[in-house]
């Protein structure tokens, strides 16, 4: 039982701590984000174990963070704010071609890191020609551009 509340504990405390730091996806992760990740995976271990190497403990900690995995799912699809709380919300970091700039600092994400998104979704390479830009609850940037040849620009 030791193992089970030690393997909800850990999920509870990094669940909280990513969703803390924020969204970033893989693709946008520095190789300082990889040591990191493999550091705290080293460090949870021994929460999660404990003193106990057994093949048993290790499965039971693996039934129990997969089996929370599955309920928190299933509750995001039941509760609208459960869901905001686990997931957040998406963030307009671009609206009519104007970066939204305390949007973009609280999210770490530069004008750069959206010009890119533009470019490589879209083919657009100022910020102009960008309607919205939104950081979406992945941590992808999805780009929806203005129309061509429109007045407003």
């Amino acid at each position: 039982m030791e193992s089970v509340i030690r393997a909800a504990a850990v999920y509870v405390v990094l669940l909280t701590l990513f969703r803390l730091t924020g969204r970033r996806s893989l693709r946008q992760a520095t190789p300082f984000d990889l040591v990191l990740l493999l550091v705290v995976g080293e460090a949870t271990q021994q929460a999660l174990l404990g003193e106990d190497f057994s093949l048993v403990n290790a499965g039971v900690v693996m039934v129990t963070l997969l089996l929370i995995d599955i309920g928190l799912s299933l509750l995001k699809l039941r509760s609208r704010t459960a869901a905001r709380l686990i997931d957040g919300v998406p963030t307009i970091l671009v609206a009519d071609g104007r970066p939204v700039g305390d949007r973009l600092r609280r999210a770490r994400v530069s004008e750069e890191d959206v010009l890119e998104s533009a470019r490589l979704s879209h083919g657009l390479t100022r910020m102009e020609e960008i309607r919205w830009a939104v950081l979406e609850t992945d941590g992808q940037i999805s780009v929806v551009p203005r129309e061509r040849g429109r007045a407003d620009r």
